[in-house]
């Protein structure tokens, strides 16, 4: 017997219609990021197994993982055998996906030593972690912080300095197949979408992405213009966004310090340009304590769930 005849034309347009939400929505999930949380930094404490039972305990999807979690240096110069398949067992016995790893360091600091330290220690991590995303951070001229601002942030030989880093960088991901992921921050000498969009044009490479935090994008006195703002950073590099992290801000002039949903930030634009470009990775938390938490993945589920309404 034909299914028609079965049900009817009615019955048939509307298994039909049905079929078709059905459809939609399993798009719409592909579509939505995973919350998860940088571990090492909102985790402070406690064994990996401790920290990552706390992120599954949280109803967490992903984490960034940093060797500070084992009692290493975030760069170190050697990772002991089998540390780095310890993380991968342990993350995926929680159910959690391992989305990314630490790897920061000062990729413009002004001792030509400090940087090509930094990029042995990357290398060392793209060997451990071969395929995974590694966030990075384009620096600055401070010699203390890589996240403190420098008068010389903006000068032809820190973008020079920083850029040919970012090269010798990507050339280590190509080798093991692994993303860098830089953010832009007001503090670092990639300090806006725009100068992302130009390094990234720069250096030319498929393995060197961002990392989205428009927390982190707002000079001195542009609060005012921030959906300008965020609307053109994704016009600019929205399609090449490898992570995305999840934080507040209450001003501008600085990066955002604050849990998401604390501040002035307007998650509802964030998330709808990250869903528009496709973004289904990971939305990272940080900038939170270990009791702001369920409220923060609370807030993120809430506009998720707004977005894809």
């Amino acid at each position: 017997m034909r299914l028609d005849d079965m049900v009817g034309r009615r019955g048939v347009l509307a298994l039909g219609g049905m079929a078709a939400l059905e459809t939609a929505n399993a798009q719409a999930r592909r579509m939505t990021p995973e919350i998860g949380i940088l571990v090492a930094t909102t985790y402070t404490s406690g064994t990996v197994q401790a920290r990552l039972d706390e992120a599954k305990a949280h109803g967490l999807e992903c984490v960034q993982m940093s060797m500070a979690c084992a009692g290493l240096p975030d760069m170190p110069d050697v990772i002991p055998a089998g540390m780095a398949e310890a993380f991968r067992r342990e993350t995926a016995g929680r159910g959690l996906r391992m989305a990314s790893v630490q790897g920061t360091f000062n990729m413009c600091h002004p001792d030509a030593a400090q940087r090509q330290l930094g990029l042995r220690r990357l290398r060392v991590l793209a060997e451990a972690f071969p395929g995974l995303p590694i966030h990075i951070c384009t620096g600055t001229r401070n010699e203390t912080s890589m996240w403190r601002r420098h008068p010389e942030n903006g000068s032809a030989g820190a973008w020079r300095d920083m850029a040919a880093c970012v090269r010798e960088a990507a050339e280590i991901a190509r080798e093991h197949k692994c993303v860098l992921a830089f953010e832009p921050e007001v503090n670092n000498v990639v300090d806006s979408a725009r100068k992302a969009r130009r390094l990234m044009d720069e250096v030319g490479s498929p393995y060197l992405k961002v990392t989205m935090d428009p927390a982190n994008i707002f000079p001195a006195g542009t609060l005012p213009r921030m959906r300008e703002m965020i609307e053109e950073a994704f016009a600019l590099v929205g399609k090449d966004i490898a992570l995305a992290h999840a934080k507040d801000l209450d001003r501008d002039g600085d990066a955002g310090h604050l849990a998401a949903g604390q501040g002035k930030l307007d998650y509802g634009l964030y998330l709808r340009l990250l869903r528009a470009n496709g973004f289904s990775g990971a939305l990272l938390l940080h900038g939170l304590t270990r009791t702001q938490v369920p409220v923060c993945v609370a807030f993120l589920r809430g506009e998720l769930g707004r977005v894809g309404g």
